[in-house]
């Protein structure tokens, strides 16, 4: 029994950081929350054993008051075989006498062993549960880590696309947008200019028309 629960106490304690640093794993968050949900199982499994070795304890303790019961029992009856001078009941009584003193011996000395390992499990116990809490902290700030490397992915990738290999034809970052923007502008720029010059010249010709109308009616 001791060993089973030093076994799992080592299993609970296992470095997590040995988990996560298996290149396979992607989702080291899940990996986590996979194993603390193996941990509270064992856990949940660990406290029946240790209601089962309670149980245990008890009936030891209720045999041994049974066992005393009988005792004194047969010592009052030794007294009065002997008042009565009957050796046979005697001889009986004092067999029984014995019997139920070396009982009550392997029965105490079972008890104080059961106690002394009912205390060192529920001691373990509250480890693993100790273990579990601190494994639910380390939880939370993993997931706010991943959050921050999440975050920082994406501004980098919207602001540092030259360094995250993520530049391409879509408009999906500031300075694509903004070159886009300027070119857009230039672009507009260049149509306007060619519009007011077509603009002007247009009116150079209707007043030349104009100035050449008069002459021809004359």
């Amino acid at each position: 029994m001791v060993n089973l629960f030093q076994r799992l106490k080592y299993t609970i304690e296992a470095d997590l950081h040995h988990l996560f640093d298996k290149k396979e794993e992607k989702n080291p968050i899940a990996m986590l929350n996979q194993y603390i949900r193996e941990a509270e199982k064992q856990t949940e499994e660990t406290g029946k054993w240790l209601e089962r070795q309670g149980t245990l304890k008890q009936k030891l303790e209720k045999e041994l008051e049974e066992t005393m019961e009988m005792h004194d029992k047969r010592s009052k009856q030794l007294d009065l075989a002997k008042l009565s001078g009957e050796q046979d009941l005697i001889d009986f009584a004092e067999h029984e006498i014995q019997a139920y003193e070396q009982r009550s011996i392997v029965l105490r000395n079972s008890i104080d062993k059961t106690i002394e390992e009912l205390f060192g499990l529920e001691r373990k116990y509250e480890e693993m549960k100790h273990k579990i809490k601190d494994m639910k902290v380390r939880q939370l700030q993993l997931m706010g880590k991943e959050n921050v490397v999440r975050a920082h992915n994406q501004m980098d990738h919207v602001l540092h696309p030259e360094s995250t290999g993520s530049i391409n034809d879509k408009l999906d970052t500031f300075e694509t947008m903004e070159n886009y923007i300027e070119h857009l502008g230039q672009k507009i720029d260049r149509q306007h200019e060619v519009t007011s010059m077509e603009e002007r010249l247009a009116l150079l010709e209707k007043q030349a028309t104009k100035k050449n109308t008069p002459e021809l009616l004359q």
